[in-house]
Parts: C-alpha cells; structure tokens; sequence
C-alpha cells in the first residue's frame, strides 16, 4: 500500500467544496491524475446543531491558521457557553472517494457519528473536536476513549467499513 508520502510531487489539494463529499472527490481526483494511480481520499467535520451546522466543512479551519485541539475546542466551547444541554447536539461525518488515475470517481461512501459537544475538554488521546464531542450514551469524550474503542464507533471508522463493503462489491462485480 502506498500513500502521499510515496509521491513526492503529488499536489497539495485546496480543499474549497462546499461539502465533505465535494473535498473528498476533488482530493481523490486530482491525487489520482498526478499521481497516475487509483487514490483514496477523505474530508470530515462536526456539525453543530446549535451554531447551524458549524464548524462543518471549515472545522480543521474554524479557529484559524495553525489549528491546534485546544484552539479549535477552545472556540467551539467560547460560542456554546451559554447553550443549553437540550441543544448541544452535534455530529461527526466523514466522505470518502475512491478515483482511478484518470480522476474519475468510481466509488464513495460516508461514515456518521451523533453525540453531544461537552461545557469542558476532558481527554488527552484523539485529536481535533474529540476532548469536547461526547459519543452518543457514552457519557465519555472521544479523548477520554482507548483509540480502539473510538475507531469502533466514529464517523471514520464507520464510513471505512462502509467504503471496504462498497470497495469488495466493485471490484466482485456487484454494486457500487
């Protein structure tokens, strides 16, 4: 298996969709044309029902150049403060495109995760939104789960199990 770190002079991708499904495709497509090969690639994001579905498809952009967990948490948590639990809830979603090296884009899939943003940071593993985004009943953040545990329920996980499935009905014969 090969990744970007194979290709030297592969492009650095402006991710300017106004969706996932849009930077995942083009991140797919132009990877596959320069580098003349299949290509896989993924855009994700937390939606935020009490601030309309923000930070979404800006979230690794939310809090500025140089996004660290604590400044895009930070944020996040600044505009929640005065949210109510009953409006807290959010999601984590991730898209995946698969193209082939002529950009053409023969398979997606898309991966989804509800819970609540918490009034703290709590955790030290993960990254990103994970110290402030508690999984669904789980009563713990992303940050506060064993990687394992996290990848058997987040939006990534999810939409790659989805994309394996997709992936083995390709390349079998059946349906994409």
């Amino acid at each position: 298996m090969l990744s970007l770190t194979d290709f030297p002079d592969a492009p650095h991708v402006v991710e300017d969709g106004s969706t996932l499904e849009e930077n995942a495709a083009k991140k797919a497509a132009e990877t596959a044309r320069a580098c003349a090969v299949h290509a896989v690639a993924d855009d994700s994001g937390l939606f935020v029902d009490a601030l309309d579905g923000r930070p979404g498809v800006r979230s690794a952009r939310y809090a500025g150049p140089d996004p660290t967990p604590a400044k895009l948490c930070g944020k996040l948590l600044e505009e929640m403060a005065d949210v109510p639990e009953c409006r807290r809830g959010a999601r984590f979603r991730c898209c995946i495109a698969l193209a082939d090296p002529d950009g053409e884009i023969l398979l997606r899939a898309e991966g989804r995760c509800d819970g609540v943003i918490a009034r703290e940071m709590r955790g030290e593993g993960g990254f990103g939104y994970d110290p402030v985004f508690i999984y669904g009943g789980a009563e713990r953040t992303f940050a506060e789960m064993r990687p394992e545990q996290k990848n058997a329920v987040s939006h990534r996980g999810r939409a790659l199990a989805a994309f394996r499935r997709r992936l083995k009905d390709l390349l079998t014969g059946g349906a994409a």
